[in-house]
């Protein structure tokens, strides 16, 4: 329970894959569970079939597959280099091809859990509500990449500090996700309950339509954007 004895939401979000070393367990422990969440795919990973196979059972299997860029590499509001947001963005989505879901879903590349104006530039912001695309941040990153053993405590705590949270976890071959299924476990005793749907102030814009709040994602070319740590990070 949340401290105001509200049972909370967790939406479950992967980035980083598909990957052979870690997706198949990913995904055995959710269909196990019957939980669905969503896999943010690196572009350049959907060109090894294996990678593509995995990005395809996902979706088979009820989950949401979306855009973290093709190379995963510098946050897209520190790119000026002309037409980085068709090389990241949509390159990426020519990959997923049929395999998105109809809003589009994109996330920026953080940098480590950091929400910020560095998350998007001015041409990625323009090119997402060209093709009407949905981005999608986050409010819980509790550094699995980097502490394989020790995120479970850290993301138990994220999620039961609020009503609603949307965890962020990477499905990568560093044994991490070893330990997703009594992280499940733990939540689900606690009281909490996984939905697959975001929450609305983790969706800055929708369809390609600012939907409030979008401004504090998107670089400030004149006097630089301020960056901010993620509250839960």
């Amino acid at each position: 329970m949340t401290p105001r004895g509200v049972a909370p939401e967790v939406t479950l979000t992967f980035d980083n894959g598909p990957e052979p070393e870690a997706t198949p367990l990913v995904l055995s422990v959710l269909r196990r569970r019957g939980l669905r969440a969503t896999f943010f795919v690196i572009g350049q990973k959907l060109r090894d079939p294996a990678r593509r196979a995995l990005a395809e059972r996902a979706h088979a299997e009820g989950h949401w597959i979306g855009n973290h860029t093709f190379t995963h590499g510098a946050p897209l509001g520190h790119r000026r280099d002309a037409g980085h947001a068709e090389a990241e963005i949509g390159a990426t989505q020519a990959l997923i091809g049929g395999l998105a879901h109809p809003d589009r879903f994109f996330r920026p590349v953080g940098g480590g859990g950091v929400l910020g104006r560095h998350l998007l530039s001015a041409e990625a912001r323009d090119l997402l509500a060209a093709r009407r695309m949905t981005v999608v941040t986050w409010t819980a990153v509790p550094g699995d990449w980097k502490d394989p053993e020790g995120w479970p405590d850290r993301a138990l705590a994220m999620c039961l500090a609020a009503p609603r949270s949307l965890l962020v976890l990477h499905d990568l071959p560093n044994g991490a996700m070893r330990h997703l299924d009594a992280f499940l476990g733990r939540l689900e005793e606690a009281g909490a309950r996984c939905v697959q749907p975001f929450p609305e102030d983790c969706v800055p814009m929708r369809r390609g339509i600012d939907a409030g709040g979008l401004s504090d994602y998107v670089t400030a070319q004149d006097h630089g954007g301020g960056e901010r740590a993620c509250p839960a990070a």
